[in-house]
């Protein structure tokens, strides 16, 4: 893909959030609604496009961690809010490739985690798991060898301790695991097809109404 091997000729070794989400929504992987923006007066046309309220972000090929930076700004109502969140983030941002992520908001209080790994002796891995904060303290997680099936899929969210919070719960939708399954599946074909592609982490998946969205995502570049 060309998002891959312009990074790779650029030597990057990990794609942007941006970039990372270009590619998973062309592969029809659902994600937010956002523009990047490089200067202050690009920031109306943005934010009036996407709509109040939105997520401002840094976004930049050199990030991985945006919230232990102080990189995000949340709940942005109006355009004085969103100039200072821009201000904020662009001054606390490190190097030259400083541009920003205007974010639609997804509003939701269960967020999943949906990862690949690439192992060196199964090859791409299929991961899904408790996402947001609780990721890498609960380590709530399944895998699979991929390619895998629907089948594959639904056990893995099955497999989880905090699976029932899949099942409609305290006035929430239960979880569409129709379409849980089928970003499981897409992301071990993303695996598959682009052995560039190290891993994949696309953290947090929030559960909106019912349905997932990629609100997050990094994708880690490699020699095969």
């Amino acid at each position: 893909m060309k998002i891959i091997t312009d990074a790779i000729n650029a030597g990057q070794t990990t794609l942007s959030e941006y970039e990372s989400k270009q590619i998973l929504a062309s592969y029809q992987i659902p994600v937010t609604r956002e523009e990047l923006v490089e200067n202050v007066e690009d920031l109306p046309k943005a934010a009036a496009k996407i709509g109040y309220p939105l997520v401002i972000k840094g976004c930049s090929a050199d990030i991985a961690h945006k919230t232990e930076k102080g990189l995000i700004r949340v709940d942005i109502r109006n355009e004085d809010e969103a100039r200072g969140a821009f201000d904020e983030i662009m001054t606390a941002m490190d190097g030259a490739d400083k541009k920003i992520l205007v974010q639609q908001m997804v509003k939701g209080q269960r967020e999943l985690v949906i990862g690949l790994t690439r192992d060196p002796q199964f090859g791409p891995c299929v991961m899904f798991g408790l996402g947001g904060i609780f990721t890498e303290v609960l380590k709530d997680t399944s895998f699979r060898v991929a390619p895998i099936e629907k089948t594959d899929a639904l056990e893995m969210m099955q497999e989880i301790k905090a699976h029932r919070i899949l099942e409609a719960v305290r006035g929430m939708a239960a979880a569409d695991q129709d379409m849980l399954a089928e970003i499981l599946i897409t992301v071990g074909r993303i695996g598959v097809e682009n052995e560039m592609i190290r891993e994949i982490d696309i953290n947090p998946v929030i559960i909106s109404d019912g349905k997932p969205v990629a609100v997050d995502a990094l994708m880690v570049l490699g020699e095969v």
